[in-house]
């Protein structure tokens, strides 16, 4: 069996540091940094043409059969309570009773990528405030240019592009995120540069400078007041009922009239508990019930006693909080088994697979392949490499290149 994908050699030193520099300096990648590790990788993963192909095609079908499910869902309030969705979220999804959702515009969702011994499997989707632009295609493309290879795909061109097909050249975009993280912003600021390349303006902001008249956002912030004509959004979605009732979050979710990237609603799909819907909807989801492992309530399997589950919160992020035993220590796996006891309606257990290593210079890792959709096609690869079967905050960034 011909493998699909390999690792190119290491960078040298040198080659690497300038690899590192231009990525903080060029790409805006300010803090390449996880503690005191460097969260780039000094070689890059390689996938074959027909690789390519065959995942870009499978997250094409996700895309479709998840935007269907959500659209079925969002008209199911009688099934949001068993995503784990936070009350507040559920009460602005029904909007006193009144069905139908705020209007969605260049849909971005990921899909994370496994190759396993039983094939490819996912993780699961990103289809709230996926990440990862800046990596996949401004890092990609250093990382190309070093490896001589081709990147797959560009992301943030394709979301840059599909929002150039929703509003005119002049409209303002309201970049709606997390102020005061640093990552969060850097996102931000890189979809700026090319939005601002074609033409649109935009604001970078916080929700809680956003005011709705009449269903349409206005941004009221010291530097800029007037009308959004989109909204691009990287808040997670289950954030949304922390900020001021005055800046109307609930439009996130219903009766926005101004266009939304992502949508509330889309945290019907983002949650881990979404497969225990599956048998309740009338959308097929073949695709996903070949790739994604079973997944069940904790209330449902043993995961006490067997180590075949993982345990996962219905909105974690990131890696974040994820209970694969063997890969966490042994006290951050009781905080995780006793949260998942008591609170069991907010976690999912997922059947765990088996990850396939990639050998690079004599040492395994795993990598982790984040195919994006964006409005229905396929639009490049965020790679992450670990020492562990587990990928989180210690995962290193790795360009997704495809071979000759």
């Amino acid at each position: 069996m011909i493998a699909p994908w390999s690792a190119t050699p290491r960078l040298g030193r040198g080659e690497f540091e300038e690899l590192r520099r231009r990525t903080i300096f060029e790409c805006g990648k300010w803090d390449p940094q996880f503690e005191d590790v460097c969260v780039l990788a000094d070689f890059a993963l390689l996938v074959s043409p027909a690789t390519w192909r065959e995942l870009a095609r499978l997250a094409e079908r996700l895309a479709a059969e998840a935007l269907a499910a959500e659209r079925e869902l969002s008209e199911r309030p009688e099934l949001h309570g068993a995503l784990g969705l936070p009350r507040a979220v559920r009460r602005a999804l029904r909007a006193d009773g009144e069905l139908g959702g705020s209007r969605g515009a260049v849909r971005v969702l990921r899909f994370d990528f496994h190759l396993t011994t039983d094939g490819w499997r996912i993780s699961e989707v990103n289809s709230d405030v996926p990440g990862g632009f800046l990596e996949a295609s401004s890092f990609g493309a250093l990382a190309a240019s070093l490896f001589g290879h081709e990147l797959g795909g560009d992301p943030t061109s394709a979301i840059a592009d599909a929002a150039l097909r929703e509003v005119a050249p002049g409209s303002t975009l309201a970049l709606v995120h997390a102020t005061a993280y640093t990552d969060d912003r850097q996102v931000m600021v890189h979809l700026a540069r090319a939005l601002e390349a074609r033409g649109l303006e935009t604001c970078l902001i916080s929700p809680a400078d956003l005011r709705w008249r009449d269903g349409r956002a206005n941004v009221e912030t010291s530097w800029f007041r007037g009308p959004a004509d989109m909204i691009l959004r990287f808040f997670p979605g289950e954030w949304l009922p922390s900020t001021p009732s005055e800046c109307g979050w609930p439009f996130f979710f219903r009766g926005s009239r101004t266009p939304i990237s992502n949508p509330g609603a889309s945290l019907l799909i983002q949650s881990k508990r979404f497969p225990l819907v599956w048998d309740d909807l009338s959308t097929e989801l073949p695709t996903w019930r070949s790739l994604l492992p079973e997944t069940r309530s904790p209330r449902e399997v043993g995961w006490r006693a067997d180590p075949d589950w993982v345990l996962k919160p219905a909105f974690g992020r990131v890696g974040e909080d994820v209970g694969l035993r063997g890969s966490v220590d042994a006290r951050e796996w009781r905080r995780i088994a006793r949260a998942a006891r008591w609170w069991p309606s907010d976690w999912a257990a997922q059947r765990r697979f088996e990850a396939v290593p990639l050998e690079c210079d004599g040492e395994r890792c795993f990598p982790c392949i984040g195919m994006y959709v964006v409005d229905g096609r396929a639009a490049g690869a965020y790679g992450r490499v670990a020492r562990r079967p587990l990928i989180d905050a210690r995962a290193q960034d790795i360009a997704v290149l495809v071979s000759p």
